[in-house]
This record gives C-alpha cells, sequence and structure tokens, in this order.
C-alpha cells in the first residue's frame, strides 16, 4: 500500500513524526509532503497568487511553501510517482472536532484526498483538556494502527473523509473507541485579543478558549471530554437537507 502522509502543523512538527510511525506499521512504502511553515486553520485554501517551492527533504520528502491542500495537490500531479492508495493528514497538535473541522488545515487535506478519488483520514491529537499544555502524543502513536487497520480493511464510501481524534490521555487510559458524529458547541470559544505595538498601532493575536460546552451523546465533542477516540465520517456537502425540503415546500415566485 502506498500512502501519502501531510499534515497542516508543518515538515518540522512532532505530529507527522507520529504520523509516518503509524504508517509504517501498515505499509513501507511512505510519501510525505508537508507545509514548510505551520499552516493552521488555512482550511481549504490553495495558493492563487504567487508560485509555490518545494524542498526536498530526502528521499520521498517533501517540504512545500504552501498549504495542507497545495500539497496533496502536488505531490499527487508531480512529486509522487503514482497515485497512492491511502492519504493520511496529521497528526494534529489539538483537536479538530464539531466546527473546529470548517476551519482545520488537517481535514482540508484528507478532503483534498477524497475529491482526487484518493481514500484519505484525517488524525488529531487532543491537548489541554486535563491541565494547560498537556499534549500525550504516545497516545496517538500507540492507538493510531489500532483505529486505522479495521477502517482500511472496511472500506468507506468515495465522498466520505474520516475524521479521528485521540482523547487527551494517556495511552492505557484511553476508554475506548466511539463512531461519532460531528458536534457543536454552545457557544463560541474563538476570541480576539488587542495590543498595541511601539508606534502605537492596534494589533490583534486571534485564539481559541479552553471552555468546555455540554455536548450530546454520540458527537466527537463528547467522546474526546469523556476519554474516547473519536471517529467521525465527513463530507463535504453542506446542505442543509432538511431545511431544503421546507425551503421547497414554502417557496413562492
Amino acid at each position: 500500500m502506498k500512502i501519502l502522509l501531510t499534515n497542516d502543523d508543518g515538515i518540522h512538527a512532532p505530529g507527522l513524526s507520529i504520523l509516518e510511525s503509524i504508517a509504517r506499521e501498515l505499509s513501507d512504502d511512505i510519501w510525505i509532503a508537508a507545509p514548510e511553515v505551520e499552516q493552521s486553520g488555512q482550511s481549504r485554501s490553495i495558493t492563487l497568487t504567487q508560485p509555490v517551492r518545494t524542498r526536498k527533504v530526502r528521499e520521498q520528502c517533501w517540504a512545500v511553501m504552501g498549504t495542507p491542500s497545495d500539497c496533496v495537490l502536488i505531490a499527487l500531479q508531480d512529486l509522487m510517482d503514482d497515485k497512492p492508495d491511502l492519504i493520511l493528514s496529521g497528526v494534529n497538535r489539538g483537536q479538530n472536532i464539531a466546527e473546529d473541522t470548517s476551519f482545520s488545515g488537517t481535514v482540508a487535506a484528507a478532503m483534498f484526498g477524497m475529491q482526487q478519488g484518493i481514500p484519505s483520514v484525517a488524525l488529531s491529537q487532543a491537548q489541554s483538556f486535563r491541565e494547560r499544555g498537556s499534549l500525550p502524543w504516545e497516545t496517538s502513536k500507540k492507538w493510531g494502527a489500532t483505529v486505522l487497520r479495521p477502517l482500511i480493511e472496511k472500506g468507506w464510501p468515495d465522498d466520505v473523509v474520516m475524521n479521528v481524534n485521540f482523547p487527551d490521555r494517556e495511552p492505557d487510559e484511553v476508554d475506548g473507541i466511539e463512531i461519532t458524529r460531528q458536534g457543536f458547541r454552545d457557544e463560541s470559544i474563538i476570541h480576539t485579543e488587542k495590543r498595541e505595538d511601539l508606534r502605537g498601532n492596534d494589533y490583534y493575536w486571534i485564539g481559541f478558549k479552553g471552555r468546555l460546552s455540554k455536548p450530546d451523546e454520540g458527537t466527537d465533542l463528547r467522546a474526546i471530554y469523556e476519554g474516547r477516540i473519536s471517529v467521525t465520517p465527513l463530507h463535504v456537502d453542506l446542505t442543509h437537507n432538511r431545511y431544503l425540503e421546507e425551503l421547497k415546500a414554502s417557496w413562492r415566485t
């Protein structure tokens, strides 16, 4: 099995090394194309207004001065010797659950792979749930192949991306694997922090507050809160089908 690895945290991110160790439990034909610098929060953006440069790091491994989607596109069209059988994106530093998935470059890279007809999985390691700075990489390293093997064996529809999140628990404290749906927080956790530079000009940092919500049973949020690995099938179709039918029925021209 030929596997392409990518991420949004960058070519030097510890999560990419974890992902490579997971992938090598599944295959010895591993290819890597990851951003030269961190591209978190880039979602599905692609670079259209400037050239995208690549740097060969080692055999079958490139750094790309672009977004996660750029990495997948260039790898498929130019860097690889043949189409991969699987694309793995991650392991992201921090969870990609609920509405996070719409910002995530990790999920976006997997979405782009799916769009090209290749089974794709996004993997993320939750952090800072137990305490500020907690980030148990050993959990995703130990459990990664265990989660992926049955998914690969069973397969999934061509229009689906698998989104895997590992909880902020030590490996032996993980409370199982749960198939979940995407949740939605009951309040926004994204915020801005205003500062002033030495010339008196305002500037802002944008980030996330570590605030817990009250998620429904069966959601990715609840699974991660309660220490389980979350596996969620996602797709690109954003249509709200229930309201679509209501809108159709009530529409008057």
